[in-house]
């Protein structure tokens, strides 16, 4: 890859599309080397979800190392759009929201941002109310009586010790998103060993506590629910689901590959941060599930449930501690960055970096997290997945426009000017979004109850469970058909 990085050739900071938090950064501050990439990468990894990750994949008739190898194969495939999204930001420094202005518009863009935007907003929320739950079990520890706290009512669904929880939980964050995007840099850099020796002391124990890794992996064939089942019905959908667990991050990749030094080390720390740490991290979500099989007679695969078993205060203080500096690292990182640069790409003159992770963080405790996430099915593997669909369409445009059709050349200051060479709405980039998302409607409106399956041919249903793969091939192909006709400007 070349190392080539772009900068502004004039002053556009008059411009109301213009902010210091969305310009392009200086060659000076691009300081992040491969070893940052990675560490941003492992701290977002090693969570709760990834934990359970394998969880489904065995539910549903896997065994324990084909679900690890659909996991692998899911995160391979997603590096892939990741790296290709990822050269933007590196080359010129730009976030999504910028970057999206080259494809859908100066204007279209904003809604663009605004679709990866918002379910990031779902997940703070729900990774905030994890975190203030590890936060909570830890205090029962110190004071048990907090379980019998004044009850805030139906209508709000917590008790006053929750509740403040909580939102001690969520004034960690925001404290960090005021410190600014370095913070994560510190933060993401010191949690992630941290994070991985925490989760090799926990396969340690439940090695040490049953005796023998392999007991262990051969009690994990009792954690399916399933008998004899077809292994490709369940693969191509597990493996769609992989690669949709990071869709959002191919997308937004740039707001943090924009302060890498050079192409080689956002390649090189995306790489080794996210395939390997995925795998590690299910496997250990397997091991140590598969071992409370033999312990405790039943499977337990929600770590918090788990810590909860342990007789040492001492061991599940640490413990808590620990999940909840994972769910930090995961929050800040996956679903705090893209939310904030989408709110101040709305009005770039008004709304900051900060104060888009503000508003993040509001509608994080508007949406009432813990009644969101009451309900996995439907929050989970219906919306959830539907976005999928979203964002395979838009990741399809993007990396047709920037290699095929613009041939990764841009002219940086048009992106910024209101009177640009670049339109306000690519009508034929809506047109390739709109035609991508027509083959997974069907399935969509069966997966949500609207629609009843006998009314779409069973081939086009199951569409559905390929939405990421089938929007993002349509969109490409259509946009690059709509397009090469097309006279585009490009620099020299």
């Amino acid at each position: 890859m070349r190392n080539e990085i772009v900068e502004l050739t004039e002053d556009i900071s008059h411009s109301p599309l213009y902010n210091k938090d969305l310009a392009p950064v200086p060659a000076a501050q691009r300081t992040w080397n491969r070893w940052h990439i990675a560490a941003i990468w492992v701290g977002m990894a090693v969570c709760i979800p990834t934990y359970m990750l394998a969880s489904s994949l065995i539910n549903q008739g896997m065994n324990w190392w084909q679900a690890l190898l659909t996991i692998l194969l899911g995160n391979v495939i997603v590096l892939i759009p990741m790296i290709l999204n990822a050269h933007v930001g590196t080359k010129y420094g730009v976030p999504l929201p910028v970057f999206l202005r080259l494809s859908f518009g100066i204007k279209g863009a904003i809604v663009a941002a605004l679709l990866r935007g918002l379910v990031a907003c779902g997940w703070f929320g729900i990774q905030t109310w994890i975190g203030g739950a590890a936060i909570y079990q830890l205090m029962l520890i110190v004071v048990p009586g907090l379980a019998e706290s004044a009850y805030l009512g139906s209508f709000i669904g917590l008790n006053i010790a929750q509740a403040a929880c909580f939102l001690f939980f969520w004034f960690i964050n925001i404290w960090i998103v005021y410190r600014g995007i370095n913070s994560i840099k510190v933060l993401e850099t010191w949690a992630a060993p941290f994070l991985l020796i925490i989760g090799f002391f926990l396969l340690i124990w439940a090695w040490a506590t049953v005796g023998s890794l392999g007991e262990i992996l051969n009690a994990s064939y009792a954690l399916s629910s399933e008998g004899n089942v077809d292994f490709w019905k369940i693969f191509f959908p597990g493996l769609t689901a992989m690669v949709g667990f990071w869709a959002t991050l191919s997308l937004n990749i740039p707001d943090f590959t924009r302060y890498a030094r050079s192409q080689k080390e956002q390649a090189l720390g995306q790489v080794i941060g996210l395939p390997a740490t995925m795998v590690f991290y299910s496997f250990i979500g397997i091991a140590v599930t598969s071992a409370t099989v033999l312990i405790y007679g039943e499977a337990i695969w929600d770590p918090v449930a788990l810590l909860a078993r342990f007789e040492s205060p001492l061991i599940v203080a640490l413990s808590m501690f620990g999940l909840t500096i994972a769910t930090l690292s995961t929050n800040i990182a996956a679903n705090v960055v893209a939310p904030a640069n989408s709110f101040a790409n709305m009005a770039p003159s008004k709304i900051s970096f900060k104060m888009g992770g503000y508003i993040t963080g509001i509608i994080g405790i508007l949406i009432f997290p813990w009644k969101l996430i009451a309900d996995p099915e439907g929050y989970i593997f219906r919306w959830l997945i539907a976005y999928s669909a979203l964002l395979g369409a838009l990741a399809g445009i993007m990396i047709c426009d920037y290699y095929l059709v613009r041939k990764t050349q841009i002219q940086l200051v048009e992106l910024f000017k209101t009177n640009s060479i670049y339109s306000n709405w690519n009508s034929r980039a809506w047109v390739a979004f709109i035609i991508s998302l027509l083959p997974v409607i069907p399935g969509f409106l069966v997966a949500v109850g609207v629609s009843d399956a006998d009314a779409f041919p069973a081939s086009l249903i199951n569409l559905y469970s390929y939405a990421w793969f089938v929007t993002f091939i349509v969109s490409f192909v259509i946009y690059w058909m709509i397009m090469k006709k097309q006279v585009y400007v490009n620099p020299d």
